[in-house]
């Protein structure tokens, strides 16, 4: 396979584990840093398809890598750690992640959700013809863009499968779990599947909103969830 990926582990026994198991699944173009530095070198100078992105690392933390690599790269990122928290999960979501597996793991469980995670990314890249005028906000997903204001704003693939989502439903309001179904493709299995979806939503407020605090197109709905709110739609 020609996807690139990115393995951002300081551990170098767990590194070649997941490089030996990724070249066995038929990818040949496998990255590897040990350290939060060079992950930003890396992912600049390779622009990865995917990182697999450790959270402890000996210069710094992946949640501030990650905060690094949503500035100039949509790829999505992976988190790796032994930290199970809800509030490190929610963090990791927070600053643009898109999964999130505790150590010890399967490495073919790994390998299952990088795979998952590529066709979603092509098929966002993939998708034709579409474009969402929202006012000052345009989707465009032929392009896999979104423009404010006409200037480009950086979104990981998630956050725009969601937007677009929404965008292709204008008025109609969605459950967290109808949402989680469609857009993570997936069957939510409680709570903290609703947060994960709670929290994408807040981020995408905060790149497309003028007020992320008092949004006007993508709105929540209380006791039913959300909708996106078409300039003139009303609420």
């Amino acid at each position: 396979m020609d996807d690139r990926i990115l393995i951002v582990e300081d551990e170098q026994k767990i590194a070649d584990l997941l490089r030996i198991v990724l070249e066995r699944e038929g990818f040949s173009a496998i990255a590897h840093a040990a350290t939060a530095a060079d992950a930003v070198r890396l992912a600049e100078a390779e622009r990865p398809a995917l990182v697999v992105l450790d959270v402890m690392l000996p210069d710094g933390n992946g949640f501030d890598v990650a905060a690094r690599l949503r500035t100039f790269t949509d790829a999505p990122i992976l988190f790796l750690t032994a930290r199970d928290s809800d509030a490190d999960t929610l963090c990791g979501f927070g600053v643009g992640g898109d999964d999130y597996v505790t150590k010890p793991f399967n490495p073919l469980e790994v390998v299952a959700r990088i795979k998952a995670h590529l066709r979603r990314a092509r098929g966002v890249a993939a998708e034709r013809g579409r474009v969402h005028d929202l006012g000052s906000v345009r989707i465009e997903e032929e392009a896999a863009r979104v423009l404010v204001d006409g200037a480009e704003v950086p979104m990981p693939a998630r956050e725009f499968r969601l937007l677009c989502f929404l965008a292709a439903h204008p008025g109609r309001v969605f459950s967290p779990r109808q949402l989680y179904r469609q857009v993570w493709e997936e069957e939510p299995v409680g709570s903290s599947d609703d947060n994960t979806v709670s929290v994408h939503i807040r981020r995408i407020r905060e790149r497309i909103e003028a007020d992320p605090s008092a949004p006007t197109l993508v709105v929540t709905v209380r006791g039913l969830g959300y909708k996106l709110v078409p300039p003139g739609g009303g609420r």
